[in-house]
């Protein structure tokens, strides 16, 4: 069985999102939604916050620091956004590199 460290998602590492997935602001839904070919995901603030983030070219920390200082009364958010990249990664939303 493998050791599950191997599959954590580590501050290197580099999320983009999956081929036919697209994030964008959806004035009908008024937030964030993650449109892909079998329907949409409404995101809550937090989750559209973390993956507009994501551009294929910042790793985990670069995205931790942004947010961070654009939310800078929440403190540290480093678990918080591995935390959801994690659930994202599950949900086959995103990939890391």
């Amino acid at each position: 069985m493998a050791n599950l460290a191997e599959n954590a998602i580590k501050t290197t590492d580099t999320p983009r999102f999956r081929r036919g997935f697209r994030f964008q602001w959806e004035p009908a839904q008024n937030g964030y939604v993650l449109l892909y070919p079998e329907g949409m995901v409404k995101l809550n603030e937090s989750a559209g916050a973390i993956l507009g983030e994501i551009d294929g070219q910042r790793c985990v920390q670069d995205i931790v620091t942004a947010l961070e200082a654009a939310f800078p009364q929440t403190g540290a958010l480093e678990g918080d956004v591995i935390e959801f990249l994690d659930h994202a990664r599950q949900q086959h939303w995103i990939e890391l590199s």
